[in-house]
This record gives structure tokens, C-alpha cells and sequence, in this order.
């Protein structure tokens, strides 16, 4: 898959340009799903926070970017839908807008789901993400990050790219979220880890990483 992890959706041009090099083409040209799943996980998460999400409301662009077509994938109701039935809907889209919410939560509705093995064959879609909709494709998101718990009792995500995320960096909203928070939160993961403000993204294709930023991020090497 090609890769745009952003911490709070198309925030500024920089990411838009991203997002359209990694889709090869115009937005208005560009079949999009929603995933609202992750929202369910997080205890500030609700009902009203999907629609938001999924109607453009919220504070971070993703669904009203203009899409040719935009249509809602909820990840908890396929285990009940015939995989011939959904598996067409995901290869038929060219983007996957991935909402942000509790990053545990979605990765175990994604494997429950069959959407995690899915991924490696969906060789042209671009993949979205927002805030846990991003740190889901890593292979830890470290124990600050931790709200809903899994079966397994870990922090353990997807691993499709092998650095974490720490996401909202020097928030107003978030006291807890200074580059000192992170720079301790990266030592508790193994690995490479970004910590990225809301105006920046992390662009993954063939291999290469970038970052996009019009604001301010730090990669802590291991």
C-alpha cells in the first residue's frame, strides 16, 4: 500500500499535495471509504464523533476533500458480511480515510474483520490515516498510548512500516503532549519513532519514507 500518516487529516497544502501524488490522480477523480471504527475504541469516542468524521464536521479534513464517490466501511459489521460481498467495495476504492480514536481497538477490529490480511495484495490503494488511524500501521504505539486493551494485553500494532508514531505534538489541547512527553515515550518502543504535530504527515511509498510537514516533528533514532 502507499502510506499518508498524518496526526490530524489534510491539514494544509503540503499533505494535499501528498495525498494526490500517492493517488496518481485529481481527488474529485478518486473513489474513497470512511473507516469510523477506531472512534468506538477511545473513551472520549461517540456516535456523534463518527458523523462528524464521516460528514466533514470535524476538525480534521479527510471526507470532504471533494471525492468522486465516499462511502462508510465499518469494520465491526464485516464478520457478519460474506467476504465476496466487502473485499470488492476495498478494491474497488482508491483511498482508505482511516479515523483516529483508540489505536488497539482498530487494529483488533481490523485482523477480526480479515481487513489486516487483506492489506499486502492492495498494491494501489492509498492508505489514510488519522492520528490512531496512523499509528495502527506501526509496530508499537507504546504504553502511553494504551486505553483500550486487546486479548493479548499488548501495545502491539500492524507493523506494516517499521517506525512509531506519536501524534498531536505540542497540542493546546493536550498538555501531556510536549516533545519532552515524547522524547520519553520513545525510549519506552523499540525502534525508530517520529513524534509530528498536527501539520505534518508521514509519506510511505515504495519503500520511502518522507516527511511532509508546514509545522514541526522529531525523529528519535534508536
Amino acid at each position: 500500500m502507499r502510506l499518508l500518516l498524518t496526526s490530524a487529516g489534510i491539514k494544509n497544502t503540503s499533505i494535499r499535495e501528498a495525498l494526490v501524488d500517492l493517488l496518481g490522480k485529481p481527488i474529485a477523480d478518486s473513489n474513497a471509504l470512511c473507516i469510523p471504527t477506531a472512534g468506538y475504541g477511545h473513551p472520549q469516542g461517540s456516535p456523534g464523533g463518527a458523523w462528524r468524521f464521516i460528514t466533514g464536521r470535524a476538525p480534521t479534513p479527510m471526507c470532504e476533500l471533494g471525492w468522486k464517490s465516499l462511502g462508510v466501511l465499518e469494520l465491526t459489521a464485516l464478520p457478519s458480511i460474506d467476504e465476496g460481498r466487502w473485499i470488492p467495495w476495498v478494491r474497488e476504492a482508491d483511498v482508505l480515510l482511516v479515523n483516529g480514536g483508540d489505536a488497539l481497538y482498530l487494529c483488533h477490529w481490523m485482523r477480526q474483520s480479515g481487513l489486516a490480511d487483506l492489506l499486502p495484495s492492495l498494491h494501489e490503494t492509498v492508505w489514510v490515516g488519522l492520528s490512531a488511524g496512523s499509528m495502527v500501521m506501526t509496530p508499537r504505539i507504546g504504553k502511553d498510548f494504551v486505553g483500550w486493551e486487546p486479548p493479548t494485553g499488548s501495545d502491539g500494532t500492524l507493523g506494516i512500516v517499521d517506525f512509531s508514531i506519536f501524534p498531536h505534538l505540542d497540542h493546546e489541547d493536550l498538555p501531556e503532549n510536549t516533545m519532552a512527553d515524547a522524547e520519553r515515550w520513545a525510549a519506552g518502543v523499540p525502534g525508530p519513532a517520529y513524534a509530528i504535530d498536527d501539520e505534518t504527515a508521514i509519506k510511505v511509498a515504495e519503500g520511502t519514507v518522507d516527511v511532509v510537514s508546514e509545522g514541526h516533528w522529531k525523529l528519535f533514532a534508536p
